[in-house]
């Protein structure tokens, strides 16, 4: 589907709870030393100017990112979210205001090593013109072709430890079915794999379809997220974010509890977070 342009939604509840759930993935893998190949399937423009047209026209960081920008010194305390908040920060043009926002792109490369690979699959001609466009490390390669394709097409990857962020727009139905028949092949082809997995709540619930195909097809080790802003109800419209982690770093659960615990009330009153193991070891 080559309609959908992230710059509408920039910085939003989700990318709040996908990004700093992507972040602390990084944080966890990069203890070790060994290398890393990163896939990112549905990579976007990489960074997003709050004043752009697309972005100002629906204005949907006010109510995400924004709320935690602005309360970012009573978030120090919180080593997570205080670090996350750093880096984006060091992100703006101007110190202490919030002007740009970093897709995943930007957070996936910004601390690559030497030894670390980085391939970032767009296939909307004018989102990769735009991430052509942003600089970015040597080791990362930007690839105008269908990121599920491109992941199972590269697999398996020299370097011992592999890292994929699976985030389509699911404007089709048949991409849930899709998003489950490339995780479950990536991970024949990489066992050892730490794979990211973004699903939107909606009322129709069809992510329950992604879900329920990955439980059956026999993976093990799938940790599950969901950020709701209110209940599901007949009202349109995203109401929550959700996140699998296939293969979780030991203790990602529980930093990510901290962090999301100061999250949620700056989201709204009826904002929940919730966190259980989706598939058991």
């Amino acid at each position: 589907m080559l309609s959908y342009q992230h710059a509408y939604h920039a910085g939003n509840f989700a990318d709040v709870h996908k990004h700093l759930t992507l972040y602390a993935v990084i944080d966890h893998l990069l203890r070790k030393s060994s290398p890393i190949t990163f896939f990112d399937t549905h990579a976007g423009r990489g960074l997003y100017p709050l004043e752009a047209s697309e972005t100002q026209r629906l204005g949907e960081y006010r109510h995400g990112m924004l709320p935690l920008w602005q309360a970012r010194e009573a978030l120090s305390d919180e080593s997570l979210l205080a670090s996350w908040l750093e880096a984006i920060a060091g992100l703006q043009p101007n110190p202490g205001r919030l002007e740009r926002y970093p897709g995943s792109p930007w957070w996936l490369s910004q601390r690559l090593r030497r030894d670390d690979r980085l391939q970032l699959f767009e296939l909307h001609p004018g989102e990769h013109e735009h991430l052509a466009q942003q600089a970015l490390p040597t080791n990362v390669r930007r690839i105008h072709a269908d990121g599920l394709a491109g992941l199972s097409a590269a697999l398996p990857v020299a370097t011992p430890r592999v890292c994929a962020l699976l985030d389509p727009s699911y404007e089709l139905k048949a991409e849930y079915a899709e998003v489950a028949v490339s995780v479950l092949g990536a991970m024949r082809k990489a066992r050892h794999a730490v794979v990211l997995v973004w699903y939107p709540l909606l009322p129709a619930a069809r992510h329950l379809e992604l879900l329920e195909r990955l439980r059956d097809g026999g993976l093990r080790k799938i940790w599950r997220s969901e950020l709701t802003l209110r209940e599901r109800g007949e009202e349109r419209g995203m109401y929550g974010s959700g996140m699998l982690v296939v293969n979780p770093p030991w203790g990602l659960d529980e930093r990510l509890a901290a962090a999301m615990a100061r999250v949620t009330p700056l989201l709204g009153d009826t904002s929940r977070y919730r966190a259980d193991w989706w598939v058991e070891e």
